[in-house]
């Protein structure tokens, strides 16, 4: 239960004497009525016949439901404790997420103005209430589920959710959030409607942890080309290439080959000497020279 300051506890007083309920009993629907924004109520106190829900207009509901009189004067004191801290509201209201979760599916609710409690001078500064970062301010809606809190806070671009000891600030980015779901089964994970659609928590950057900025995480750099490994066998040896075939078109005439060309061209070296194209001296130098080479 909330606790009271001063002129809270004041005023239980004044609501216990009117009412006819004690100081323990007052400060209990206080607090039930501030938790529903002045206009709604969910109370469990034996005074009030156990457990019960009131709203603003006249629904009025109690454990001991064939008790008409102390219906009406658990009414009244409904009436009176939302009298009371409209009077003593400080702070202006924010909206309320409303989600529910669902083994194999989700339910989402969008969120609903005026249902979040603004600050009160009858109630003690709680910090577990603010639990975001101060330079946030007020949220534009908050809720919670399943042990985990959300505030969101649309004009900064920012929601913060509180997981056990941990409070992570997250960049909204374009989205208008406008509910929020958690899976009871697999994972447990968290995801959120916005203008988009459901869109996972895990897909908005994370500002910070517990105050802490969160910096980037560089992406690794890439690893050093692998050199060509070394070949450790030698190379192979060039083949060794047998030597081209020589023609032997080009090769000297045998011998005999030899000696019957000499022997023409004698021939031919006499009928030009008989015709008296050459000279004697000069068939002598030939005929010398062509057998010089038999």
């Amino acid at each position: 239960m909330l606790p009271l300051s001063s002129m809270g506890q004041q005023i239980a007083q004044t609501l216990s004497n009117r009412h006819g309920f004690s100081v323990d009993a007052v400060s209990h629907m206080l607090a039930a009525v501030y938790n529903g924004n002045g206009s709604m109520a969910q109370f469990s106190h034996p005074e009030f016949g156990g457990s019960g829900q009131w709203m603003s207009g006249g629904m009025m509901m109690i454990g001991d439901m064939f008790n008409q009189n102390l219906k009406y004067r658990v009414a009244a004191l409904c009436d009176d404790c939302a009298r009371s801290i409209a009077e003593n509201q400080t702070g202006t209201s924010s909206g309320v997420f409303q989600s529910q979760s669902q083994s194999g599916g989700s339910n989402y609710q969008d969120q609903q103005a005026g249902g979040g409690s603004a600050e009160n001078s009858l109630f003690a500064p709680d910090p577990r209430r603010n639990w975001w970062p101060s330079e946030l301010g007020s949220p534009s809606a908050s809720g919670s589920q399943n042990h985990m809190r959300y505030a969101y806070f649309a004009n900064a671009q920012r929601l913060a959710v509180a997981t056990g000891d941990d409070v992570w600030l997250y960049d909204t980015l374009h989205h208008n959030i406008g509910g929020f779901s958690q899976q009871q089964s697999g994972d447990g994970s968290i995801t959120f409607t916005s203008q988009f659609g459901i869109v996972p928590l895990s897909s908005l950057p994370v500002v910070s942890r517990n105050g802490v900025t969160e910096t980037p995480q560089a992406p690794p750099e890439p690893a050093p080309p692998q050199s060509a490994p070394t070949q450790s066998m030698q190379q192979p040896a060039p083949a060794e290439t047998s030597p081209a075939p020589v023609s032997t078109s080009n090769q000297p005439q045998t011998t005999s080959s030899s000696s019957n060309d000499v022997f023409d061209t004698l021939n031919r070296l006499g009928g030009l000497l008989d015709k008296g194209y050459i000279t004697q001296e000069e068939f002598d130098r030939k005929k010398s020279d062509l057998l010089d080479r038999i």
